[in-house]
């Protein structure tokens, strides 16, 4: 097999949640572009017509679209047994969707707190280990969580994002131990400062944005088109002995 051809996902089906913006479209449409259809899941994306399928069609590649709405434990089970009546196994799961609820802890809401670690965690372990037992009664597959810097520090404000994605840190090893020796790779890209809606608070604050600009040694926000070759990497071939691992996409960040 050629350098090159490690990377191609030609043949290959990948379902990605939060894939209606920010870094879940940036990966679907990398995805594709390296030979993938997709499925894209998302509690705003509409069935049909979505600018991300409109994307994923342009490169010429397949696209189906889900609405689901990841803090309702019934529609994730719904669609679940959506996937298993229709006999569709992915390739490749992205873990991506996500949400974030800012507030001093002594004030964060207890709603608030359920609804971000069932979003963030609950059903990202469900869908995991429903299209996981699939997996591997195949004997293959590449699942990949999209977990944060908060996965490794405690950030401001954010209690239950932080708890959330420091449990994706712990449940992409945990799977991993389990699943690597039946032909699954489980690994996670933790991003740092990237522009998404998820951080539109942060860059609206003028003295919190200089902040973390200066501590990027690349000295930029990351975008989401930095995904492509992360993704690519974890999802193909050229992964194939990479287990547990969580990779950061943050300029340098950690390294500070």
């Amino acid at each position: 097999m050629s350098i090159l051809n490690i990377f191609d996902l030609t043949g290959k089906l990948a379902l990605v949640t939060g894939a209606s913006r920010g870094i879940g479209r940036g990966i679907a449409e990398a995805l594709a572009r390296a030979g993938a259809d997709i499925l894209g899941v998302s509690a705003s994306l509409s069935p049909t017509g979505s600018d991300v399928e409109t994307a994923i069609k342009k490169i010429g590649k397949n696209f189906e679209g889900f609405k689901v709405d990841f803090s309702k434990r019934d529609q994730l089970h719904y669609f679940v047994e959506n996937l298993k009546n229709k006999k569709i196994v992915p390739d490749i799961l992205i873990n991506n969707a996500g949400t974030i609820k800012r507030n001093s802890a002594e004030n964060h809401p207890t709603e608030w707190w359920d609804e971000v670690i069932e979003v963030n965690l609950s059903s990202q372990f469900l869908l995991s280990r429903e299209i996981g037992r699939e997996m591997i009664n195949r004997g293959s597959g590449k699942i990949i969580f999209i977990a944060s810097l908060l996965t490794f520090q405690g950030g401001i404000t954010v209690p239950g994002y932080a708890a959330s994605k420091g449990g994706i840190g712990q449940l992409t090893k945990a799977l991993a131990n389990e699943w690597a020796s039946k032909g699954i790779n489980v690994n996670a890209i933790a991003p740092g400062y990237i522009a998404t809606d998820n951080t539109e608070a942060l860059r609206n604050d003028k003295d919190r944005y200089k902040a973390i600009l200066e501590r990027i040694p690349q000295g930029r926000w990351g975008t989401p088109d930095d995904f492509a070759g992360p993704s690519v990497f974890l999802a193909s071939d050229a992964s194939n002995y990479v287990n547990g691992e969580i990779l950061t996409v943050d300029g340098g960040w950690m390294g500070r």
